[in-house]
């Protein structure tokens, strides 16, 4: 008969429930992280992401619910499931004063690499990372790019099962973002099953499956493409170089079912388009705001959010836990 291990998921979380003094920060989550994929935990802050990371990795305990990393236990079997773990929190502790190449070695020596296996392992993960030229380079000295990059790599030093990255790309500008996604995916291609909390919803979209969260509770699961398939309504995009004030004078209008800013643009949702159509152009023109263009438009993630979370978007909404003095990082 196979081992329990052998046949488990990456992670499984079994309706875990968490506060922080009197504020819930997960609420019965139950979540399965299957192997070799690409599983993204997005939602707004104060969602229950980070918590839940700290939880599979051991660092809290949970109220009620239990955890498993590849069928182990994170609390009871804590040094093998260290040892399968890699994990790259918010603020990862990177030492500015030491080099790139002394930073990997300090972690190397943290996660008990051999001095036989460690030459192969760096030169492998700064080829990899693109960082070879920099070796000698302090960390301190280095853009956040480069910064993200080498925790990535000192995460996955000793060769982990399972990468947890908590909001990797937080304060990094757009090309090193699109180079660390495309390092993700080599990762995966490697074997490592990566669970990634981001904030945006673009990157949620990049992910295999995703788990939708707000206020410590799950609101949805699935691959991307299978989450919006289910979303309820039509879209009509309106470009403005006014979207919050249009958004908020064209969401009470006959037949429309909310709408929200996005960028530069309104989202409209509705049943019906073309009934609808003729009321937003009136409204928008007597309420003195300009219109760029107006379009059906698909569905994003971040649509779906609102869907199923419109409070999400609303100006005067509920402040999240951590404007509340909630500890951060949830």
């Amino acid at each position: 008969m196979a081992d329990e291990t052998t046949c488990a998921p990456a992670a499984e979380v079994r309706d875990v429930h968490h506060r922080f003094g009197q504020i819930p920060a997960l609420r019965g989550i139950d979540l399965r992280i299957p192997r070799d994929r690409i599983f993204g935990l997005t939602g707004p802050d104060g969602a229950g992401k980070t918590t839940l990371m700290r939880l599979l990795c051991g660092l809290l305990l949970p109220e009620a619910g239990s955890l498993r990393i590849f069928g182990d236990d994170p609390i009871r079997q804590t040094d093998r499931v260290r040892r399968q773990l890699g994990y790259m929190p918010q603020r990862f502790a990177l030492y500015p004063d030491l080099s790139v190449e002394e930073n990997l070695h300090f972690y190397a020596d943290l996660f008990g690499v051999s001095a036989t296996e460690r030459p192969e392992r760096l030169e492998r993960l700064l080829a990899f990372s693109r960082l070879a030229a920099f070796v000698r380079r302090r960390a301190g000295q280095l853009s956040g790019g480069m910064r993200q990059k080498l925790a990535l790599c000192s995460a996955l030093i000793h060769r982990p099962r399972l990468l947890l990255l908590d909001e990797p790309t937080t304060g990094v500008d757009p090309i090193a973002r699109r180079e660390l996604w495309e390092m993700l995916r080599q990762i995966v291609a490697q074997g490592t099953t990566i669970l990634v909390a981001t904030p945006y919803m673009e990157e949620a979209a990049r992910c295999d499956s995703v788990a939708l969260m707000a206020e410590g509770r799950l609101l949805a699961e699935g691959s991307p493409d299978a989450l919006l398939a289910e979303y309820p309504w039509q879209l009509i995009a309106v470009r403005t170089s006014r979207p919050l004030q249009a958004g908020r004078l064209v969401a009470d209008l006959p037949g429309a079912a909310g709408a929200h800013a996005l960028g530069d643009r309104v989202h409209v949702a509705t049943a019906d388009p073309a009934a609808l159509l003729p009321h937003l152009r009136e409204r928008l023109e007597r309420g003195g705001i300009p219109v760029e263009r107006i379009a059906a438009t698909r569905p994003t993630l971040d649509d779906l959010f609102v869907a199923l979370f419109p409070a999400r978007r609303t100006e005067d909404s509920d402040r999240t836990p951590e404007a509340q003095g909630a500890p951060h990082g949830r």
